[in-house]
């Protein structure tokens, strides 16, 4: 479809300084945060960094950078167009990764356009005329990478000339390299060719295995529900633990009070508070210091808070 992908790999290295500026796109996969997201998404998003990983491990310097910030900046809306319109994700990316020359293209820098897809009948959108197979040609432009990724999706799911592609298996990515070229996306007859280079390179098809792959998210589900589980019983304990504190330091609260006039066998008692003396507690209950040291056995004016004196006989 765009002529020129091919000939942007050739301008890569006078392109260095753009790098930076591109890896400020990794918010375009939406996952600055948790927040927000479903079990199914934060599985996707955790394995398919764990995927990236794994490959930078095993091609440490043995693999073009540029494509792998490529895959590590939009693999995740890939696989949500996957998920929402049945593209595999490694298609998706092999023709981003070709079409905009790892995302530094002319087109894509000038016009968000990361598959060359040119303005057609019936395109409202925004424009940029870009030179391909004739000088000065209509190309749409879009004001973020994920609307041309939707756009893509939205292309191939609505002209009848892709349709056939929605019969071939999502993870035959070799089927829809060739099937693409079939329809008429691209005019280089290497295209399938190119297409499935990108994807056994640098592994893309794992992100197809992995969107497809039921009994692993469902393990992982189940996973997640167990500790969801553990979480809320822990929180319930914990509050089931306050309350029953909080019952046990009322209980002291009132058995104190309860203590301040209770009976017992020998008499009437009286607990003594902050700030009592001998003295005062002798005139509350009409008695004089000696008939209450007399009646408590004291050998000195000296009362501690929480003692407890007997007030009658």
């Amino acid at each position: 479809m765009f002529r020129n992908s091919v000939r942007s790999f050739g301008v890569l290295i006078a392109m260095i300084s753009l790098l930076v500026s591109c890896g400020s796109k990794k918010t375009a996969s939406s996952k600055a945060s948790d927040d927000g997201l479903t079990t199914r998404e934060r599985y996707l998003y955790a394995q398919s960094d764990q995927i990236l990983e794994d490959f930078k491990d095993r091609n440490q310097g043995g693999v073009n950078s540029y494509t792998v910030d490529y895959i590590g900046t939009y693999k995740d809306i890939a696989i949500r167009k996957m998920e929402e319109y049945n593209i595999p994700a490694s298609i998706t990316l092999a023709q981003g990764i070709l079409e905009s020359g790892n995302g530094l293209s002319e087109l894509t820098r000038k016009a968000n356009n990361h598959f060359g897809i040119k303005c057609h009948s019936g395109w409202k959108g925004k424009k940029v005329y870009h030179d391909d197979d004739r000088r000065n040609e209509c190309f749409r432009k879009y004001p973020t990478a994920e609307g041309s990724f939707n756009d893509h999706s939205k292309f191939l799911t609505t002209r009848g000339r892709y349709e056939f592609l929605f019969d071939l298996r999502p993870d035959d990515y070799k089927a829809w390299a060739k099937g693409l070229k079939k329809a008429g996306y691209a005019t280089d007859r290497k295209y399938p060719r190119k297409l499935i280079s990108f994807i056994e390179n640098f592994e893309l098809y794992k992100y197809d295995e992995m969107v497809l792959d039921d009994r692993s998210y469902r393990r992982y589900a189940q996973s997640e529900q167990i500790k969801d589980k553990g979480k809320r019983f822990e929180n319930d304990s914990r509050r089931v633990t306050q309350e029953s504190q909080d019952d046990a330091q009322e209980s002291r609260d009132v058995a104190q009070q309860s203590r301040r006039v209770a009976y017992r066998t020998d008499g009437l008692t009286y607990t003594v508070d902050k700030g009592d003396t001998l003295y005062s507690i002798a005139r509350k209950h009409d008695l004089t210091v000696e008939e209450l040291k007399q009646l408590n056995k004291l050998n000195s004016n000296n009362l501690s808070i929480g003692q407890e004196l007997i007030v009658s006989e």
